[in-house]
């Protein structure tokens, strides 16, 4: 092997000339380490001739070895390298580093893991400098592909798309953790990707992938000032827990990401349930002493593989250069920034009026250098005069105090129209907020390999550019909206009840009309009001403020020597201060933090200071929110959606779903509603207002019928009669029983003479028998009064029937409610002789052809039972179809079909056997569970119009 790595390396050594190694940068066995400066051209190619020419000539082969280094061995043969590893303890888990083994033509791969959760991390960093780049082109990519948990993806191309939310965020995460690191002025492309090779779904991959970038750039030759550790502390029943699972995380109050070097903080994002400033303190500490543990294997890691970092040029301004432009712009520069009245537009016009006319004094002067600076000259001396007010005079540049919040407008219910709308306004910051709600089945679907799969939360933040006066693009999702979004996610999600107690899904969107910092807390704001103009039942609001910083430091050790916090920072404070310290929360505690820094670590002293001042700005934000709206809207607004339930019979579950849903489904279509059945028989209604409900429930019991309740009035059709009382149908198909004591208020001898077959009655359930099936009573629907006229109504329409004058295409049924309505609008009247109606099963009638057809009819209903009896009826019939009625036959007639139809009587059965059901009509199937008593239900329109 050692002759093999020599032979290679002398090789190598002789065809440097021919592969241009010191302007390509790369050989056939990894990335070699270049010296010299930033500008890296290709050398000339030496010229020889001869056969030996393509191995190149002595002195070439001198000139590039003095150019280039020989690569360790454990670069050189891929796949045979030497695999280094490193281990650190962290709370109750061990957190393994390893490097060597995979990706090795990266400048730097590492893979972090903890048990079977692993996370690779590569950094590649580019050699050219493009021309005119002022700042950091940092790539970070984060990837959760689907074989990291064993799944194929569910697309149409089963194969992953672009980077959902999640994979943003942790993008955001390792970005925010790892540039402050950067040294100024290096302005080299830089990429950063983790990529998740595979989860036990037990621990969350994102604090690894931060920890993997931090140990791939530091064992790579990028010029990088780590490394930092990563950890995630949550609180579960009081106690706080060090990279806790996911299971812990779910019944923690706290999440809290924290990344640090050794001796100051990097990055928090956290999400909490109202915690306090002490207990939050007090998490702060605890994570930033086991992310230091994680420090020290990272650096053994790197001095096992060895690899030296390479030199590079930074793009800085010349000292020369920058006191010149200072001389020049400085005097203008103050004049502006100390000016209070000017705007955020008005001082940007007039800061871009002075750096004009200094570029044209510099180019008048011919001085190339300083017009080619003076962009960051200019931002220096402006950066300079905003900060030195801040730290000598306590003087902003809009001439509030530091601890002092801007003016705040506030404005609930401004679009009706919508389930929940706000405006908020701090400052020139405006934000309009919204909210939507809907079905369950309406939540955000998930994929991740970590976590729940759904959330009914959600919040959408959008920065259009008209927000900042600029002209962009519209497109999809953005890292810095996405991240934006979350933050006030997490601000309101713990103060939303639960999905038991509002069973609902809430989209609030926020659109940033105008933004002049802070935007993101005005959506924690505006989003409140908006909750509870919605109806929302939020506990109470939520405000955000963010926290500013100005140091002075060290520029040897980078210690800081003074510094001011700033309270509700501007945009500008932003650009040109240390931080942005977003905290967001209620007046009990924080609900949500996030630290972004320009500064390479900030003392935690600092972070804990800042929590207070805080505290005092967002509760005095909250106070002017309470004097807009203090509480949730108590009556929801029309087309707010409504949610119910509804209980309905086993057997009836088919009746409502339908030939393969068909019936489902058109209820579905025609109402717009949402419906859902579980096997018990609990129906879920969700409309989108109330019409829609009260259609779509009037429609779901119409198919299968009302819920029969003990003391309901209901509507139903004789389909059997028998001696001890009569079999009805309800709508629905539901079927119960009269019995013959409650059929009448006066003594039934036999009920041929009250009922018919296809009479429709109002009864009253009175309960169920021991078997389950229904108890009903027509005696309790009913006074005597409206006995008296049904009973004349029926004579009248016997004479009807014996005369021939009923209508054919009318049903029975509604000419009886016809005579019926008839009789009570006047013509049921007492005689002359105050002489009382009778109400007998037998009414005295005069002696006419009515008497004979009264007793055909009779007759006629036990011929009808009978037919009955030997046809079934239909189960899914809602309604019994009454009998034809013959025309007027003759007495001879009428006598001879007496003679060949009539049926023998049938033999008499005692009243014991009132649970007893007929041959034919299908049975109710018994249901041993509980009935309520509720108040009697008014008919449908439908029966009250009659029998179709």
């Amino acid at each position: 092997m050692a002759l093999r790595r020599n032979w290679v390396q002398a090789v190598a050594k002789l065809t440097a000339p021919r592969n241009r190694i010191v302007g390509e940068n790369y050989c056939r066995y990894g990335q070699l380490r270049v010296l010299g400066a930033s500008s890296y051209r290709p050398s000339p190619p030496v010229q020889s001739h001869g056969p030996w020419s393509r191995l190149g000539s002595k002195h070439a082969a001198s000139t590039a070895v003095q150019a280039v280094q020989v690569p360790p061995p454990w670069r050189e043969f891929p796949a045979s390298g030497q695999v280094f590893q490193e281990e650190a303890q962290i709370g109750s888990k061990t957190v393994s580093f390893e490097t060597g083994k995979l990706a090795r033509f990266a400048a730097g791969a590492v893979v972090v893991s903890i048990k079977d959760t692993k996370v690779l991390a590569t950094v590649v960093a580019d050699y050219t400098l493009k021309e005119g780049m002022e700042f950091l082109p940092l790539q970070v990519e984060y990837r959760e592909k689907q074989y990291a948990q064993g799944k194929i993806p569910s697309t149409f191309m089963r194969r992953e798309g672009g980077p959902n939310e999640r994979e943003l965020l942790c993008g955001r995460v390792i970005d925010r953790s790892i540039r402050p690191l950067f040294p100024k002025g290096f302005f080299f492309e830089t990429q950063v990707i983790a990529n998740v090779l595979c989860s036990d779904g037990d621990q969350d991959p994102d604090v690894l992938s931060v920890n993997a970038a931090s140990a791939a750039l530091t064992i790579s030759n990028i010029p990088w000032n780590g490394p930092i550790g990563a950890v995630r502390v949550g609180r579960v029943n009081g106690k706080l827990v060090v990279n806790p699972n996911v299971d812990e995380v779910s019944q923690s109050d706290l999440n809290l990401v924290y990344a640090c070097t050794a001796t100051n903080a990097l990055m928090i994002e956290t999400q909490a349930a109202e915690i306090t400033n002490k207990d939050y303190a007090a998490a702060l500490h605890l994570a930033h002493s086991e992310a230091m543990k994680l420090i020290e294997p990272q650096l053994r890691l790197a001095a096992k593989v060895k690899n030296e970092k390479r030199p590079v040029h930074l793009v800085r301004v010349p000292d020369s250069v920058l006191e010149k432009i200072r001389k020049i712009a400085e005097v203008p520069i103050r004049s502006v920034m100390e000016n209070p009245l000017f705007g955020k537009f008005e001082r940007g016009k007039a800061l871009t009026t002075v750096q004009d006319s200094v570029g044209e004094l510099l180019r008048s002067e011919g001085d190339d250098e300083s017009v080619q600076m003076l962009g960051k000259a200019f931002d220096a001396v402006k950066k300079d005069v905003v900060r030195g007010n801040v730290l000598a005079k306590g003087q902003r540049v809009d001439g509030r105090a530091l601890a002092q919040v801007r003016d705040l407008y506030c404005e609930a219910g401004l679009h009706p129209a919508l389930h929940g709308s706000s405006l908020f306004s701090r400052g020139n910051t405006q934000v309009l907020c919204t909210v939507t709600m809907g079905a369950p089945d309406d939540a955000q679907r998930l994929e991740s390999v970590v976590g729940p799969d759904t959330k009914r939360f959600m919040v959408h933040y959008s920065f259009p550019p008209f927000s900042v006066n600029e002209v962009g693009r519209l497109g999809g999702l953005n890292r810095r909206e996405v991240g934006h979004g979350t933050l006030a996610e997490k601000a309101l999600l713990s103060l939303l009840p639960s999905e038991d107690e509002f069973p609902y899904s809430i989209r609030v969107t926020s659109e940033v009309l105008a933004s002049d910092g802070s935007s993101s807390m005005a959506t924690v704001c505006g989003g409140s009001l908006a909750l509870m103009d919605a109806g929302v039942p939020i506990r109470e609001h939520a405000a955000g403020v963010s926290v500013g910083l100005v140091t002075v430091t060290d520029k040897v050790t980078g210690e800081v020597k003074e510094y001011k916090l700033l309270t509700d920072i501007l945009g500008l404070e932003d650009h040109l201060g240390d931080m942005d310290y977003k905290i967001a929360g209620t007046r009990r505690g924080i609900t949500a933090v996030q630290l972004d820094m320009k500064l390479p670590g900030i003392p935690l002293s600092i972070l804990i200071e800042g929590l207070e001042p805080a505290l005092i700005g967002r509760s005095l934000i909250i106070d002017n929110m309470e004097q807009t709206i203090s509480k949730p809207r108590d009556d929801l607004r029309d087309n707010t959606p409504r949610r119910g339930q509804m209980t309905i019979l086993r057997e009836s579950i088919g009746r409502l779903i339908g030939p393969q849903g068909t019936t489902i489904r058109n209820i579905q279509r025609m109402t717009g509603a949402k419906l859902n059945v579980s096997d018990e028989g609990v129906l879920t209604i969700f409309a989108r207002d109330q019409a829609c409900y009260d259609q779509t429930k009037e429609m779901v019991e119409t198919c299968i019928g009302r819920e029969v309740e003990v003391g309901g009035s209901y509507y139903a059709t004789v389909v059997a009669i028998k001696d001890f009382g009569a079999f009805v149908e309800l709508e629905g198909g539901l079927q119960g029983m009269v019995h013959i004591s409650e059929i009448s208020h006066s003594k039934v001898q036999r009920i041929g003479d009250v009922l018919m077959i296809g009479q429709q009655l109002k009864v009253v359930c009175i309960g169920r028998d021991i078997r389950g099936n229904l108890k009903l009573s027509r005696k309790a629907a009913i006074t005597p009064e409206e006995e008296a006229a049904s009973v004349t109504a029926q004579l009248s329409t016997g004479s009807k029937m014996a005369a021939g004058l009923l209508d054919k295409n009318v049903p029975l049924g509604n000419q009886i409610r016809s005579t019926l309505s008839s009789l009570a609008d006047g013509f049921l009247k007492p005689a002359a002789s105050d002489q009382p109606l009778k109400t007998s099963t037998r009414a005295e009638v005069p002696e006419d052809s009515a008497s004979t057809s009264s007793s055909d009819v009779n007759r006629g209903a036990v011929t009808g039972t009978q037919e009955a009896t030997s046809r079934p009826t239909s189960p899914g019939s809602a309604v019994a179809q009454p009998p034809s009625v013959a025309p007027a036959r003759t007495n001879g007639e009428n006598h001879k079909r007496r003679r060949v139809s009539t049926p023998p009587p049938p033999p008499p059965q005692p009243a014991e056997e009132e649970s007893s059901s007929p041959s034919s009509p299908r049975r109710p199937s018994p249901r041993r569970q509980g009935v309520r008593k509720v108040k009697n239900e008014e008919p449908s329109s439908k029966v009250e119009n009659g029998l179709e």
